[in-house]
């Protein structure tokens, strides 16, 4: 599924969950499919199984997965009111981020193409 950097300063289960984020985005994990379960994945990383639960606890928190007691983890589909509240928390980023480009001078046109760029890179992995 994706390999682990154990040379990165960042704690394992960071990883794990932007790898999954990462394939949730980019829709090699479609909504509601069932993402391996914790003991699966750690034996296929060969890592504690801690490690993944506590990054399945996260993903689960930031609303791209959702949990069925004896069934297993599952991606939570786009239009949930758990992913409108990430939505908007998303959104206050961009504002932050924004603000602080405009600041350093980086012209709106530079920003939005980086916008067009990003929107016409995920229209592609749809259409894949």
């Amino acid at each position: 599924m994706f390999q682990l950097d154990y040379m990165d300063h960042s704690p394992l289960y960071e990883q794990i969950k932007e790898k999954i984020k990462a394939l949730i985005i980019n829709g090699v994990l479609k909504p509601n499919e069932r993402v391996p379960s914790v003991r699966e994945l750690a034996q296929s990383l060969t890592i504690n199984p801690n490690t993944i639960h506590k990054a399945y606890k996260e993903l689960e928190l930031e609303g791209y997965i959702y949990s069925i007691r004896a069934k297993g983890s599952f991606v939570t589909p786009i239009n949930t009111k758990r992913n409108q509240v990430r939505k908007e928390d998303l959104m206050l980023e961009i504002d932050k981020l924004v603000s602080e480009l405009a600041y350093m001078t980086i012209p709106k046109e530079q920003l939005i193409s980086r916008i067009e760029e990003i929107y016409s890179r995920g229209r592609q992995s749809e259409n894949d």
